[in-house]
């Protein structure tokens, strides 16, 4: 069941008035606290006054040069020269760009209909900030630009949307490539990588480089994890500690989660220049403004160029796709892209930044690293499998529950410069074609022959980042430690947890949609695609965190071949969620051979394996992804549970002690490829000096013949020589915090050069 006929419906409806209310609402709620430090004029707006008085155009141009009465324009749909392409094109009044110019024009009629002047201006000054009596102006401004009127902003975007000159990929044909196996793109990168990779390993070890084979250099990945602007930030900082060391030229794979994806965007871009300094110091001048603070963020979007920069996105996916839903996500990354892709000054924005395929030519060479973006489609098929009688009675059977769990529970998709990949449905596209639709394969063109702009990367940074698309029980699951003391707690709480299995299917907030690449191809795809994704023209994504919020599976394809795997973990839940436990069922189900299992924050329990064993023997990969799910909700109770009622003595209750339990700086585990020991060994940890005995056992343990993937884990923990700075307790390392100042990053680089220089020397 997707996420599309559960959501509230009302919420597709009102993407453009929630970014109005929000803008009310920012200014009510925070309007006396220091919000920006960059806001334009302090506050005020720039002059429109001269284009909001111009006349309306009533007429348009017709493709011969005409001009027809708004009124009267029609678009209709053309027979194609080309009988293998298949056609889109829909009368532009009738689909989603109509949608969405309405939507405008409501908001901004909402606004008129304040009657602005009668407010008194003692109420004004409490209720609302100086700034939002110019709203209306703007968001008329906004109506202007995005009206298919000659001569407006959105009537030279897709003119320019359809010149392959300025835009190749739509001139290119493409199709659904269906294999398992890593595209030829990817092949080539990797070998090409290996020059540089064995020349840095050399110099990082300081060995000749002669004596190094490229052939035996391992390969190595480096992911962050997910977590907002705190995982962008603490990734930007902990791959600077690498990249400072030698280390991080050693890599061939970078992967991100949610936050962790936003920094790769900028990583390889004309605005980061490939260097985590340069990236800092840009992030250092951009994020210490709310990416909603609307002065800011409106006057973005109303002033050349960046107006420009920012709203051909969006013109190119509503006018380009018919069918294209424009959501709160979509909004969201438009605001994000804002902030983070656009220079300070806000004239040297450059449309090479616009698209992930222009990454190519940054890794093509195999000068640096690969990244990998992820994002995951959610599918509750319970509904689906409900018999009438269930359905009548609203109750769900456990036999219907166990045959819902057949369908998976999360496909993670991957995107590359090079493409977009689902191992579950062991088929991808290439980058350049993400936005198109699909049919039976083939990439559809316009009546003109050419099919449209690559979807651009302010869209890709709302859905990496979409974290708020979670279910209400995950909602209620994260506020429930900060409200369990209150007084009837204890009611309130059983009675949502009696209906939980409704909560589960509930998202409030739609994700955002890519067309369906995959549509019409259920009879040549695996097993282990799940039948609902061949219902819908739409796949929706969200944030990968939702399933793991380490991108630790995408690198676990057996083609990729990575032997080192360096995880930076700056999750708000890290010994709650235990993340890389979590990649334990996978890797079971999947036969991945070497992950060293077992990994992760120790338990106390020795119920460890347990899980891992059920999901290894679950009928389908899809039946494993939903005993993760049950597995993870569960866990999150018992943690709960654990910290409202601790144990009254610790050796009754079998509990190790925090030195037992927790792990430090930099953890390493070694896998193997035995089948008598199929636990990773954990190396000595870095909390101290490791004697010459505890390294020889290391080093025996790496050069066993059955040693595998070696895991290396930074979490990141509050650090003595960092005080007053804990990613556990400091307000502005919080998920939902979107404002850091230059001395917050600044501390947040301390504490990860801190733990990284604790665990260097391992």
């Amino acid at each position: 069941m997707s996420w599309r006929l559960i959501a509230r419906p009302w919420l597709y409806h009102r993407a453009v008035p929630l970014l109005l209310g929000s803008s009310l609402a920012y200014g009510a709620f925070a309007r006396r606290k220091i919000l920006a430090n960059d806001s334009i004029n302090g506050g005020k707006w720039p002059q429109t006054s001269q284009l909001i008085t111009q006349e309306r155009p009533t007429q348009r141009k017709d493709a011969d040069g005409g001009k027809t009465p708004l009124e009267e324009t029609t678009d209709p749909t053309t027979a194609s020269s080309d009988d293998d392409v298949p056609l889109f094109e829909a009368d532009p009044d009738t689909g989603a760009w109509a949608a969405l110019s309405a939507r405008v024009e409501n908001a901004r009629a909402a606004l008129n209909a304040i009657k602005w002047s009668r407010i008194g201006d003692d109420v004004a000054d409490f209720l609302l900030p100086a700034w939002a009596i110019d709203l209306p102006a703007y968001f008329a401004k906004l109506q202007r630009e995005l009206e298919m009127a000659p001569g407006s902003l959105a009537d030279e975007i897709w003119e320019e949307a359809q010149d392959p000159s300025l835009n190749p990929e739509i001139a290119r044909r493409a199709q659904v490539r269906i294999s398992s196996h890593l595209c030829s793109e990817e092949k080539a990168f990797k070998q090409r990588r290996k020059r540089y990779t064995a020349r840095a390993l050399a110099k990082y070890l300081a060995i000749p480089e002669e004596e190094v084979d490229p052939e035996d250099v391992p390969t190595i990945a480096m992911c962050g994890s997910g977590g907002g602007l705190r995982a962008m930030v603490a990734g930007t900082s902990s791959y600077l500690s690498a990249q400072e060391a030698g280390l991080y030229d050693c890599i061939t794979y970078t992967a991100g989660v949610s936050g962790s994806c936003w920094l790769q965007a900028l990583y390889y871009s004309t605005i980061g220049k490939q260097n985590y300094a340069t990236l800092l110091e840009h992030l250092k001048r951009r994020i210490g403004t709310h990416i909603a603070y609307p002065p800011t963020a409106l006057g973005l979007l109303t002033a050349a160029p960046t107006n420009k920069f920012l709203l051909s996105g969006i013109v190119e996916k509503v006018k380009g796709d018919p069918t294209a839903a424009f959501g709160l996500v979509d909004v969201y990354g438009i605001l994000l892209a804002a902030r983070l892709l656009v220079p300070r000054g806000e004239l040297g924005v450059d449309d090479r930044d616009l698209k992930l395929s222009n990454q190519q030519s940054y890794v093509d060479a195999g000068t640096h690293p690969l990244p990998i973006y992820t994002a995951v489609r959610h599918e509750i098929p319970v509904e689906e499998e409900k018999t009438k009688d269930e359905k009548e009675e609203g109750k769900v059977s456990q036999a219907t529950k166990e045959k819902a769990k057949q369908e998976a529970w999360f496909q993670w998709f991957e995107s590359t410069p090079y493409e977009l990949f689902s191992e579950e449905l062991g088929a991808g596209i290439p980058s350049w074609s993400v936005g198109r639709p699909f049919h039976d394969g083939i990439g559809a063109v316009r009546d003109n022959g050419y099919s449209v702009p690559e979807l651009r990367i302010p869209f890709m940074l709302g859905i990496w980042g979409s974290a708020f698309c979670a279910t209400l029980s995950h909602y209620y699951k994260e506020i429930r430690p900060l409200v369990k003391g209150l007084v009837g707690f204890g009611g309130i709480n059983d009675l949502l947890e009696e209906r939980n299995e409704e909560l589960v299917k509930v998202h409030p907030i739609e994700p955002a949609a890519i067309p369906n690449y995959v549509l019409g191809l259920e009879d040549q795809l695996p097993a282990t695609a799940p039948k609902g994704i061949f219902k819908s023209d739409h796949l929706e994504l969200a944030d990968a965190g939702m399933s793991n919020n380490l991108p630790i599976y995408p690198l676990l394809r057996a083609d990729r071949d990575v032997e080192i795997l360096i995880a930076f973990d700056a999750s708000a839940d890290i010994k709650t969620e235990n993340w890389l436990a979590v990649a334990d069922g996978y890797a079971r189900q999947r036969g991945v051979k070497g992950w060293p299992f077992g990994a992760g924050w120790p338990k106390a329990e020795t119920t460890k394996a347990a899980l891992p064993l059920e999901v290894a023997e679950a009928a389908s990969p899809q039946q494993a992804a939903g005993m993760i799910a049950d597995a993870r909700e569960s866990k999150r109770d018992d943690a709960v549970t654990k910290n409202s009622n601790p144990p009254a003595n610790d050796d009754e209750n079998n509990t190790p002690s925090d030195a037992d339990t927790d792990l430090t700086y930099c953890n390493i585990w070694v896998g193997t490829t035995s089948p008598e020991e199929p636990s990773g060994n954990r190396l000595s940890s870095s909390s101290s000096a490791p004697s010459s005995s505890s390294n020889d056992d290391s080093d025996s343990q790496l050069m066993s013949p059955n040693a595998a993937l070696a895991l290396v884990y930074f979490p990141l923990l509050p650090n003595p020589s960092v005080p007053g700075v804990d990613p556990t307790t400091s307000d502005f390392l919080s998920t939902w915090n979107f404002i850091y100042t230059a001395s917050d990053i600044e501390k947040v680089v301390s504490l990860a050069r801190a733990n990284f220089k604790e665990g260097e020397a391992k």
